[in-house]
């Protein structure tokens, strides 16, 4: 195991890097040291339990105090408490599945292979409406509970014909913290856990590539948002609708148990080497 000083200090460079919008979004939503310090310790125990075992023996809490640095009597209390239920995932969740149907099941797309307008109810005969739609996924909830959260949300509207449309290609909210937070944490996590992948186990490296310049205008900027946005909503797409049509066929398949999570982003900020200075001495 390795201990503090003699971690990489590449890594720790790379983690004083990730941990930066992390600490700014903390502090943002005023969450302070000790409220991160006691979620760290139980996150560094759950982990630890799990995910560093020795074959044929029992996990003790002294052995997770010795990889941890958690006290002990730290230790026994948190292996006692039961982890919460998320049952606040639900919505994003279903959000997420129903979208990824509409828009990767022919069905429900139109000839360019785009999200069609669905009737909130009826429509032509054999014609998808949005509670087939909503059907499709879950029969246990009513499709009007699905749309006014959706109006709520920003993630669809309705035109004079009552007809829903999506207003992006992807589960995007305009609104709602713990929908936004919780796709926030489902996407962060599995790009960790990629690059952590990469950095720590044998096999073949998972997908983790980026493109970065510096030295650019803000119309650049602008330029490459747009062409971003096109081809990784393009890249999405794709990649959706031969998941939708793979999860069908295996739906039976005693080996279909493993999930995915493909993604893209764009940031731009300043170059660190355009920053202001800042003052050393505090301002009276």
């Amino acid at each position: 195991m390795t201990q503090p000083d003699t971690a990489p200090s590449a890594l720790i460079k790379a983690l004083s890097q990730l941990l930066r919008p992390l600490v700014h979004l903390l502090l943002h939503f005023n969450i302070t040291y000790p409220v991160l310090s006691n979620l760290l310790k139980s996150i560094y125990v759950e982990v630890a339990e799990r995910d560093f075992p020795i074959s044929g023996r029992k996990q003790s809490d002294s052995r997770i105090t010795l990889l941890t640095g958690v006290h002990r009597k730290d230790v026994r209390r948190l292996r006692n408490v039961d982890a919460a239920s998320a049952d606040d995932t639900k919505t994003a969740t279903l959000g997420a599945q129903l979208v990824a149907r509409w828009t990767g099941l022919p069905e429900f797309l139109d000839k360019e292979g785009r999200p069609r307008p669905l009737p909130r109810l009826g429509g032509e005969k054999n014609s998808p409406t949005f509670e087939t739609l909503v059907r499709s996924e879950n029969k246990d909830i009513r499709a009007r509970v699905v749309l006014d959260e959706w109006l709520r949300l920003g993630v669809v509207h309705l035109d004079d014909d009552n007809n829903v449309w999506l207003n992006t290609d992807a589960f995007i909210p305009d609104s709602g913290l713990e929908e936004k937070a919780w796709f926030m944490g489902r996407n962060l996590r599995d790009h960790i856990a990629a690059c952590t992948h990469n950095l720590s186990e044998a096999g073949a490296p998972m997908m983790e590539r980026s493109v970065y310049y510096d030295s650019l205008t803000p119309a650049d900027i602008a330029e490459l948002d747009r062409l971003a946005r096109k081809t990784g909503m393009q890249a999405l797409q794709a990649v959706n609708q031969r998941a939708v049509a793979l999860q069908q066929a295996s739906d039976s398949d005693p080996d279909a148990t493993l999930r995915f999570n493909f993604g893209t982003y764009f940031f731009y900020a300043p170059d660190d080497a355009h920053q202001p200075e800042q003052d050393d001495e505090e301002s009276s």
